[in-house]
Parts: C-alpha cells; structure tokens; sequence
C-alpha cells in the first residue's frame, strides 16, 4: 500500500492560492494574502515543490517574473502543444514577434530605435503590445522630444515563459551588431 504524505495546512493554503490566482504570485504578496511569515511561505512552497516534483502529478510550481505558480511540466510540453499550441503564437503576427525581440534584448528602447533597427514603421505593433499588456512605458529618454522608453512586463515573461530577461537566448554576433545599432 502506498503511503501517502500530508502537506501541511500552509502548504495547502498557498496550493489553493496559486490555484485561484492562476498568476505568478510573488512571496511578499503571499505573506499579505496569507498572514504567514515569509518563512513560512518559503517553507510552505518547498514542500509544494518537493510534493509535485514525484512523478505522480503533470504539474509543478514553478518560480518566473519574480514569482510562483501552476505549470505543466517540461516533458509534458510536447504532447501539450499538439492541442493547446503556444498561446503567444496565435496572438501576435510575425511583426509583433519581431517588434517585442528588438524591444526585449534592447530594452529601455524608444519607437524610432526600434523603427530604426527593423526599418519600418512600428507605431501600430507597439500600440498592440501596449494593448496586450507585452511592453509598458518606463520613462522618457533624456533627449529633443522627450520620447518614451519601453520595456517588457511580467505578463511578457510569463506568456513567453521566461523567469526574467537574463532567461532570454543570447544573440549571435550579427543580431547583436543589429541591436546594438539604436545605441
């Protein structure tokens, strides 16, 4: 007979979080939702993760942009993808893909750099990441017409299935050369 671990009522609580929430949570919002520790809230995602890391289950927590939640594991992927595809693939044309590239490995970036590197107008692709909720305003570059900055979001990160930015692939040679033109 098989015996069974309990996870403990922190444990389950921050399960049913991350559950409800379906959104990466960070621990500091955790703690607020919860009224644990932050200790306790470390302690409680440990066990979560040592509790669906067997492989009993087709899910785990992971940690992205800066927080946890529910995904299906790597090995999943491929079979997963056969019916559910990559959100991100049906949502953004190949100029938008190409547009949130140049925007992601250059970030903070204005609309004439980015212009600049793809050699066409991109007011309309930035306007659907924006949109989208992919990129935001960070500021306004220190220059004749104060132009704005963009970056991406978590929401970016975690559609893409990122951790951060530094989870980017590196660039070869010839596209740094070509993201580095802006500059």
């Amino acid at each position: 007979m098989n015996k069974q671990a309990y996870l403990s009522i922190q444990a389950r609580y921050i399960e049913s979080v991350l559950y409800l929430e379906n959104e990466p949570i960070d621990i500091q919002t955790l703690c607020r939702i919860s009224d644990y520790s932050r200790d306790e809230v470390v302690q409680a995602l440990a066990e979560l993760q040592l509790h669906y890391a067997d492989g009993n289950h087709g899910i785990e927590i992971s940690e992205f942009a800066g927080g946890y939640h529910f995904m299906p594991k790597e090995e999943l992927w491929p079979v997963l993808k056969k019916n559910y595809g990559r959100k991100i693939d049906k949502r953004l044309s190949k100029s938008a893909l190409e547009t949130i590239s140049i925007i992601a490995y250059s970030q903070p970036i204005t609309k004439k750099e980015v212009e600049n590197i793809r050699g066409v107008s991109s007011e309309n692709v930035i306007r659907l990441l924006l949109e989208r909720e992919f990129i935001h305003v960070l500021g306004r570059k220190d220059v004749l017409g104060r132009p704005f900055l963009y970056g991406t979001t978590k929401k970016f990160l975690q559609d893409f299935n990122l951790k951060s930015i530094s989870s980017l692939p590196k660039l070869d040679e010839l596209d740094k050369e070509r993201f580095d033109e802006h500059e």
